[in-house]
């Protein structure tokens, strides 16, 4: 076995690698170690500086279950999850953003101009807007996923008072590339803050609100799918967001108007359509799946 040193250790992991290593695999560890030894090297690690830190990740690892996963959230508040998803996402079309720990599959089909709203707490909110591709055209068929919280600030999945997949829904577009729904303005929230990532946020001095969002999924054949999310242009949280998911061309506005006449005639309003009520347009842009 090799004498090593704290100038030797890096280039020792590597030796100790066998040559039938994934050559990829191999890459990624490399850069993963050496970074994390320069780090060590750079601040002078504590011994009780490195406890801490496994302590951290093995309180984590206690309070992850299959409703929490606190190394999701981890990535999350730390920018990851952000920065993995700006490096390996189109540059060009809207924007992707941060898909979130409450996505639920299944979600029913709702027709376009549907009612999501129901007879859940809030204004109204007429939502629509057109799937495009790079050159304007409509695209026929898209299959959008929305989900959302209530206004009580949580989803479906953490509320037990909530109807399965309530604020959630399925939909696809026309040959006009159009969506459209009633529903509720979702409510900022704040992530998970009472195990491991709390301490995280304590310690920065960091906030745990998101901003106000609707979550989409948008998937099209032939076009590159996208996970993105949408935020209110007066929410407060916009400059803060706790897991980095605001992107400038994901801002809408939610116009207040007490206009009953503009709501679209295929609407289907619901019970409770609240005036005043709000209006929001938003389109989405896709690229090319080999773009």
């Amino acid at each position: 076995m090799k004498n090593v040193s704290i100038d030797t250790i890096t280039q020792a992991f590597l030796d100790y690698c066998g040559d039938d290593t994934d050559p990829r695999t191999m890459f990624v560890l490399q850069k993963m170690v050496e970074h994390m030894h320069a780090f060590a090297k750079e601040v002078d690690l504590t011994h009780a500086e490195w406890a801490r830190g496994l302590k951290f990740l093995t309180d984590a690892g206690k309070i992850t279950d299959d409703e929490r996963n606190e190394f999701v959230l981890i990535s999350d508040v730390t920018g990851m999850s952000s920065l993995v998803d700006m490096i390996g996402s189109q540059h060009a079309g809207t924007s992707s953003s941060v898909l979130g720990p409450f996505h639920s599959v299944g979600a029913p089909l709702l027709p376009v101009g549907g009612d999501l709203k129901k007879d859940n707490d809030g204004m109204t909110v007429v939502v629509e807007g057109f799937v495009r591709d790079l050159e304007g055209n409509p695209v026929e068929g898209a299959l959008i996923e929305l989900w959302q919280t209530a206004e009580n600030g949580l989803y479906y999945s953490q509320d037990g008072g909530q109807d399965d997949f309530n604020l959630c829904c399925s939909m696809k577009t026309g040959a006009d590339g159009r969506y459209a729904m009633t529903t509720v303005k979702p409510a900022p929230y704040k992530v998970p803050d009472d195990g491991p990532v709390g301490e995280l946020f304590r310690a920065t001095g960091r906030t745990p609100w998101r901003p106000s969002h609707l979550h989409f999924i948008v998937q099209a054949d032939g076009l590159k799918a996208l996970v993105t999310e949408v935020f209110a242009m007066d929410d407060p949280y916009l400059d803060s967001d706790a897991v980095f998911g605001v992107r400038s061309d994901l801002i809408m506005d939610y116009v207040k108007t007490t206009d009953m006449d503009a709501l679209p005639s295929d609407l289907e309003v619901g019970q409770n359509v609240t005036n005043p009520y709000y209006k929001v347009d938003f389109d989405f842009i896709l690229v090319p799946e080999t773009k």
